[in-house]
């Protein structure tokens, strides 16, 4: 199994019992060393994760190596004790969001803003509400699906943007010359545009957080997410997604152009005041 396999952590699939045993339940800390019993993988807790499949954590052991455990009844030991894992808590919130702004607490988020960020691609809008989506909130910024930059001139005059109403778009394989560069031209002054040089949103997630080297090359023609997955050894794109969406837990996963890309058009639809050729610049 690949070191972050989700269902690697599924080690209990056994009969079921009609009296099962009672362990201590221990919160699983950042840093407290786990054993796992299904497979005697020992490492140090470094994260928790949320999934369509239940409750994760992620530990790492002394090699670097990472890997998902579902948290299951009795499925760890620490020192030497069968132990049921469960979600810590913290008893304070952290000083930073997953974008690494300061985290703002008891503010409620402000009702919807007149700007909105569009984002070309489904999971780009997941990706980006995942990592900014408590900064955009605290600040009433709305992040809304495009479904494909073909649909902008449209959604452009639905909307209607002016001073004060502001569109920030988030483009895939921005690169000078393509089609996409050449949709995004002559848009005014309260629409502005950006993008990752990337073919696709996987690609910008580092590929060391899925446990690989570097992303494959798949040859022009070929369905880059299935041409991935055949290489790197996921059964469809379904699955890849599943993980790549999983590996992201703040900005630091993420590639630097992707993290400006964001981070100008957060600064464009929510300081009215700094211009488009200088949230840009």
């Amino acid at each position: 199994m690949s070191p972050t396999d989700p269902y690697s952590g599924d080690i209990f699939g056994g009969h079921a019992r009609s009296r099962t045993p009672d362990y201590p339940l221990v919160p699983a800390e950042p840093g407290l060393v786990v054993e796992v019993r299904g497979d005697g993988f020992v490492g140090a807790v470094t994260g928790f994760e949320k999934t369509y499949d239940g409750d994760f954590i992620r530990l790492e052991d002394r090699r670097g190596r990472e890997q998902l455990y579902k948290l299951r009844r009795g499925g760890f030991m620490v020192d030497g004790s069968i132990v049921t894992l469960v979600r810590h808590v913290p008893r304070r919130e952290p000083e930073r969001s997953n974008s690494g702004s300061r985290r703002v607490s008891n503010v409620q988020a402000k009702v919807a803003a007149p700007s909105r960020i569009w984002v070309e691609g489904i999971h780009d809008a997941a990706i980006v509400e995942k990592v900014w989506g408590h900064d955009l909130r605290v600040e009433g910024v709305v992040v809304e699906y495009l479904e494909g930059l073909d649909n902008l001139p449209v959604r452009l005059a639905e909307f209607g943007p002016g001073p004060g109403r502001r569109i920030g778009v988030l483009a895939d394989h921005l690169v000078e010359g393509s089609k996409e560069s050449r949709l995004t031209r002559s848009l005014g002054p309260d629409v502005a545009v950006t993008g990752h040089p990337y073919i696709d949103i996987w690609a910008a997630v580092k590929p060391e957080r899925l446990g690989l080297r570097a992303w494959p090359e798949v040859p022009y023609g070929e369905d880059w997410k299935t041409g991935v997955c055949r290489r790197v050894g996921w059964s469809n794109p379904k699955e890849g997604w599943h993980r790549v969406y999983g590996a992201v837990n703040s900005f630091r996963d993420l590639d630097h152009t992707l993290i400006g890309a964001v981070e100008r058009l957060v600064d464009f639809v929510t300081n009215h005041d700094l211009s488009k050729e200088d949230a840009l610049a």
